[in-house]
């Protein structure tokens, strides 16, 4: 191709009356090339079209994108089935689809000592979808400053529960903690700061103290203080999300296991040029504490009437004697436990889905024990006497979590009161408008009935024998007495 150069030399010699042939001869050029650029001195003489070998790929490569338009170079070449090509190819032809990236900043890159720091931030993943419920999905991410040993732990929460519990497998996967941790101004780890005084936060500092690890809080502004955990909770959304699927959070954090101990610390490092794997050899932290803190998220939450608590969107069954207690309830991302003065008295697997009720089955089968424990009690056998109506108010009275005991004892006063029809009839409208308890019965009876003017029983010095019931007698058995006795 002739270069702008030789162009204005081809006008300059022409300009001075040479011939075309002289030109070409003196620039050792094609006279044909001499009169075309002199005739159109602008012309663009355009480079035959060269085959690349991504051409084959580059509407998979399109492909991709459009379902993950944030997919790194690294990840695209894993896709790229007998591609021979380099990778830089392939950053070429993404920076050609994206367009020019933003100016960066620059700033000094400080380097720590083996062992020394530790740095921690969160990042955002969507969300998993469990039937009908979507989780927004979190990881903290942890890396060793000195050798760049990555951990990712997957959580669907950023409480300070999640935040300790994360840190606590942190340091167990790593074998060891840091004398330092690097944390940005997050509220569970930083409650204000005025300069360069900061209060943290009481829980976090509580929690470190177990491992005597200080904490220090980058300024407002500077991610650039952090900026090695920053570059990994990148290089985690390019390396490791895009192309995955994934079933639950315990398929994530596997999946993300095993992607660190097969790609993000076997690789070879752009800053340092060494496998984190490798330069972690150097690294020695101090060694974990042999009594570990409770990590658990914990409150303290009411046995409700169907014998079960209310926690984080769904309900959880407790035996039905806790029924009116408050309960400690302590849960990890697999299981809750149920504890009551300090006894575990019940764990189930965790749900992530809500308004579902996790039940135990023995604890339905000790209602059910309890429920025809109470059929033979005396009083209520007595309350039953009065009938089906009878029976059906206290199959009611049980499915509304009512106190039987206590409701039958009031029930049955009223009947002493009012009489036994009228009982009968106030339980029957109750049901009707189905207000289950005495107070509904005893409002019906008061306003529509009259007292009884019966005469009380004599009082018996034994006050247990005052507090016998007999059952309502039943007129067809007298009946049928009297029929056998005329036969004979």
């Amino acid at each position: 191709m002739i270069d702008k150069r030789t162009i204005f030399e081809i006008h300059r010699l022409k300009h001075l009356g040479w011939s075309e042939r002289k030109i070409a001869r003196h620039l050792s050029i094609d006279r044909g090339s001499v009169k075309k650029y002199i005739s159109t001195p602008e012309i663009v003489q355009r480079r035959p079209n060269r085959t690349s070998k991504l051409d084959p790929y580059r509407d998979r490569i399109k492909a991709l994108l459009d379902e993950d338009p944030t997919v790194s170079a690294p990840v695209i070449l894993q896709q790229l089935e007998g591609f021979t090509g380099k990778i830089t190819i392939v950053r070429d032809y993404l920076r050609q689809l994206r367009g020019k990236r933003k100016q960066r900043i620059a700033y000094t890159r400080f380097e720590s000592a083996p062992g020394e720091q530790m740095q921690v931030d969160w990042g955002h993943f969507g969300s998993l979808a469990y039937g009908g419920t979507r989780r927004k999905l979190y990881a903290l991410v942890v890396i060793e400053a000195f050798s760049r040993m990555l951990y990712a732990c997957f959580t669907h929460s950023q409480k300070q529960d999640a935040l300790h519990d994360c840190l606590l497998k942190a340091f167990t996967w790593f074998g060891g903690c840091p004398k330092k941790l690097v944390v940005d101004n997050m509220a569970t780890a930083v409650i204000e700061r005025l300069g360069s005084i900061v209060r943290f936060n009481d829980a976090f500092l509580d929690f470190l103290r177990h491992f005597s690890v200080e904490p220090i809080a980058c300024n407002p502004g500077a991610p650039y203080e952090k900026g090695k955990v920053e570059s990994s909770v990148k290089y985690l959304r390019r390396n490791f999300m895009p192309l995955r699927s994934f079933a639950d959070l315990d398929d994530v954090q596997h999946q993300a296991l095993n992607w660190l101990d097969t790609v993000a610390n076997v690789r070879i490092h752009q800053t340092t040029g060494q496998r984190p794997a490798d330069r972690f050899e150097k690294v020695k932290l101090s060694p974990l504490p042999n009594l570990l803190p409770d990590v658990r998220a914990t409150q303290s939450l009411l046995v409700h009437k169907d014998f079960a608590i209310r926690f984080d969107g769904n309900t959880y069954t407790a035996p039905p004697w806790a029924i009116g207690k408050s309960v400690i309830v302590k849960a990890d991302v697999a299981f809750v436990f149920l504890y009551l003065n300090d006894k575990r008295i019940a764990v189930h697997p965790r749900c992530w889905e809500r308004k579902q009720r996790i039940e135990t089955p023995s604890h339905r089968q000790q209602v059910k024990k309890l429920r025809k424990k109470l059929w033979h009690d005396r009083q209520v056998a007595a309350l039953m006497s009065l009938g089906a109506v009878a029976v059906d108010y206290i199959n009611g009275l049980l499915e509304a979590g009512q106190p039987i005991k206590q409701q039958v004892k009031r029930l049955l006063v009223l009947k002493d009161k009012y009489g036994a029809e009228a009982l009968v009839y106030a339980l029957t409208k109750s049901m009707a408008h189905k207000a289950w308890g005495a107070d509904y019965v005893e409002n019906i009876v008061h306003q529509e009935m009259a007292p009884k003017n019966d005469h009380p029983p004599v009082r018996l010095k034994n006050e247990d024998l005052n507090h016998i019931r007999l059952n309502q007698p039943s007129l067809a058995e007298y009946d049928t007495h009297a029929l056998k006795g005329r036969r004979k």
